[in-house]
């Protein structure tokens, strides 16, 4: 290492190479993400397409630029085009750099062929000289060196070896590492001021900007949700494990994130002192008078009659209220959601018997119900037609007449299109069209259902406490395919992993039957045939049964007695045909025995794609993009989300907790786990699946279980049995020198 130099960069041509890099570091990716991206991501929703006011009002809104954010972005787009400025300078700084140290020529700089005779190099030399020479007015300190070097090269004998050799007159040089700091850092006069930078960066800088950082983030949980918050749902819904949806709203508007001092959104107004109470009439139910912490603050009573409002759908002032309105109704879904996490906890808590009260199921769907309210801005009682644009109280009665009875957005959807229009006659064209886009974007899920015991051999024996794996399939489109299906109205379902193809029927006007006329024709037919009406169906099954079974024992003795009197050869033919069915018998064993291997491969090969799958979600992560949810009265753009869970409806009971599921765009598989009850017998649950967005879009569907007991503990097994050879063997090996020495051995060993 003795022709190696570490030293500073006093030239600057390593410094030059460190900050072209470093701005390129930083430079590349804030171009991308400020200017490309964003021109990706703009893409037009359905809502700004609509010519439905609330969609105009919301994505006026949302477009809306703050003047502080546009200065803002101003200055980033400034910074980013100075720093591109700065790095083209600095390369081309470095390119200079390049060129003057790996293209050194002589001639060229002597300004001479090449090949030229020693008195041609001189005399160029010397008018080069007499120009650049630093003593004259045009001199040139740096090009004179370069001068000096470049005849040297061409006139002595061993520089001009060195330059046809190594390119360079002076030989070979070191190889030099430089620090690509300048050299002034370590200078004398200038330790004062960079020890003092050092601290700053260090000392101040460095520890308050990562004390403020985690002081901010342990006030919030992992869904960034105040801790205080999560402690006042674990307190009221532990106090009141029933609880009404208007329970759940006072709670739900004490949450500290509606407080000024958590949220700087939120504001104060000295008209909130007159327009507030002024709200608060028009809304009745409010029960402002709760004398319950936090219930009964102001900026508790204040956001709870947002809430209302926003639910009734009722106008407010659009500077004042209205920009509070949409400060807290954005904030909704996920503390929706951490209520939803809170009740699920401590259901399971009761479950456990750490808990004296469990929350009720009940408490645990209006939760997941208010989600849905909040989103559309409805209340629970109301029509989920209602969600449409251009849609009101008014309008309803068009959906409930002679020739049409429509309660649901499906049946809607289902309608012709001649027959939709009909129904909706009180619209003109613009506001039909408004209508068909937003019903043809909403979802139509088809939930398929798998359940069965992974860790057992047989997987669809279900035993007392066995652990119940229920794989839920969804397969979600947009409800517009029910508009293509006017003609061809059949579907397809799937469920417990078959596919049953179910015709619909044409819908055609029936007349209608009261209640008491529906038997009345059969009993006229079975009196003019001179039947009776069988009242006791059971009974009359059971003696059938009972006939048919008499009969069937009177021929087995008749073919008993014939039997008995058959020839000797006829016994020899029943011994052949008994030899027969032994042999066929020992043939399906062998081959039972063949089978049970390629058993043992599909479940390993089943078990080895199932943690393959999990492993790529996990390497993936959990997506928060679907699609986005029809809300004009939701401030924001809402993605649409689901619950997935499993509940017992006879005794009103959760099984699993809810997955939420964020990441439904075409197909989702997930799994819901729970233990089967530990009483045999034949029980019923429901996996039910819940839009956290939509009203109408709820699903359920029944797993039948017959829970037998299960099975002894073996206490004997044939490789468990040792013969007495093996015995024999045990002995003999016992008897035999140990591979350990013990303490007499090392007595012995000792005495030798």
């Amino acid at each position: 290492m003795g022709g190696q130099k570490f030293q500073y960069d006093e030239s600057g041509s390593t410094f030059v190479y460190f900050l072209l890099s470093f701005l390129a570091l930083i430079l590349v990716p804030c171009t991308y993400y400020c200017i490309f991206k964003k021109k990706e991501e703009k893409k037009l929703n359905k809502e700004q397409l609509s010519t439905f006011q609330p969609c105009k009002n919301k994505w006026a809104r949302l477009e809306r630029k703050d003047p502080g954010e546009t200065v803002k972005k101003l200055l980033i787009k400034l910074a980013i085009i100075l720093g591109w400025v700065l790095f083209c300078y600095v390369a081309y700084k470095t390119s200079q750099y390049d060129y003057e140290y790996a293209n050194f020529d002589p001639y060229e700089i002597l300004q001479v062929e090449v090949g030229a005779s020693p008195a041609v190099v001189k005399s160029a030399y010397r008018k080069l000289s007499l120009i650049y020479h630093p003593d004259k007015k045009t001199g040139d300190e740096k090009t004179f060196m370069k001068i000096t070097r470049a005849h040297q090269a061409l006139t002595d004998e061993t520089a001009r070896r060195n330059w046809e050799m190594y390119g360079n007159p002076d030989g070979p040089g070191a190889i030099s590492f430089g620090i690509a700091l300048p050299s002034w850092i370590v200078e004398k006069e200038n330790s004062i001021w960079v020890l003092g930078l050092y601290a700053l960066l260090f000392m101040v800088a460095l520890p308050v900007s990562v004390g403020t950082w985690w002081y901010r983030s342990i006030r919030y949980s992992g869904d960034q949700v105040l801790l205080d918050t999560t402690q006042m749902y674990y307190y009221f819904f532990h106090k009141t494990p029933h609880m009404a949806i208007k329970r759940v709203i006072m709670i739900l508007g004490a949450s500290a994130e509606f407080h000024r001092r958590n949220n700087p959104e939120i504001q104060e107004r000295r008209s909130d002192n007159t327009e507030v109470p002024q709200l608060m009439k028009r809304l009745p139910q409010l029960n402002e008078k709760n004398k319950e912490r936090p219930l009964c603050f102001m900026y508790s009573i204040k956001a709870r009659t947002l809430l209302h409002a926003h639910l009734s759908r009722l106008d407010l002032p659009q500077s004042t209220l209205e920009e509070d309105r949409c400060a807290v109704i954005k904030k909704c879904p996920a503390l929706i959601q951490e209520m939803v996490v809170c009740v699920s906890q401590l259901i399971m808590l009761a479950h456990a018997g750490r808990l004296s009260r469990m929350p009720s199921l009940v408490t645990l769907e209006g939760c997941m119900k208010l989600s849905a309210m909040v989103v559309q801005g409805l209340w629970e009682c109301k029509s989920p037609l209602l969600q449409l644009p251009h849609i009101t109280d008014e309008n309803l009665k068009y959906f409930s007449s002679k020739r049409y009875q429509i309660r649901t957005l499906e049946q809607l959807a289902r309608l012709k299109d001649e027959d939709r229009r009909a129904c909706l006659h009180h619209l003109d064209d613009n506001q039909y069209n408004d209508l068909v886009l937003a019903l043809g974007g909403m979802p139509y899920v088809d939930m398929s259902i798998k359940y069965e015991v992974v860790d057992d051999e047989a997987t669809t024996v279900y035993t007392a406490g066995a652990i119940v794996t229920v794989t839920v399939a969804l397969a979600r489109r947009d409800l517009s395919v029910l508009f293509a299906n006017e003609k061809d109205t059949s579907n397809e379902f799937i469920e417990n992993g078959e596919v049953i193809a179910e015709e619909e029927e044409k819908q055609e006007p029936k007349k209608k039957t009261l209640p008491w006329q529906k038997n009345k024709g059969k009993r006229a037919n079975n009196k003019k045939s001179g039947k009776k009406t069988p009242f006791k169906k059971e009974t009359d099954d059971k003696k059938k049964v009972a006939a048919k079974s008499s009969k069937a024992a009177s021929k087995t003795k008749d073919e008993e007695s014939e039997s008995c009197s058959e020839d000797d050869g006829e016994e020899e033919v029943e011994v052949d045909e008994s030899d027969e069915v032994e042999g066929e018998a020992e043939e399906k064993s062998a081959n039972n025995d063949s089978s049970e291997p390629e058993k043992d491969d599909d479940q390993l090969e089943k078990l080895q794609s199932d943690v393959a799958m999990r492993r790529q979600r996990l390497l993936e992560g959990k997506s928060q993009f679907s699609h986005s949810v029809y809300c004009p009265f939701f401030p924001e753009d809402k993605q649409e989300y689901w619950w997935a869970y499993i509940t017992d409806r006879k005794q009103q009971i959760l099984l699993t907790a809810p997955y939420h599921i964020t990441n439904l765009v075409e197909h989702e598989e997930i799994q819901l786990k729970f233990t089967a009850p530990f009483k045999p017998g034949f029980y019923t649950f429901a996996v039910c699946l819940r839009s956290d967005s939509y009203f109408g879009f709820d699903q359920m569907k029944d797993i039948k279980m017959d829970v037998k007991e299960a099975a002894e503990i073996p206490t004997e097994h044939p490789q468990w049995e040792i013969s007495d050879d093996e015995d024999e063997e045990d002995k003999n090996s016992e008897g035999s020198e140990s591979e350990f020495a013990t303490d007499d051995d090392d007595e012995e060993s000792g005495k030798d």
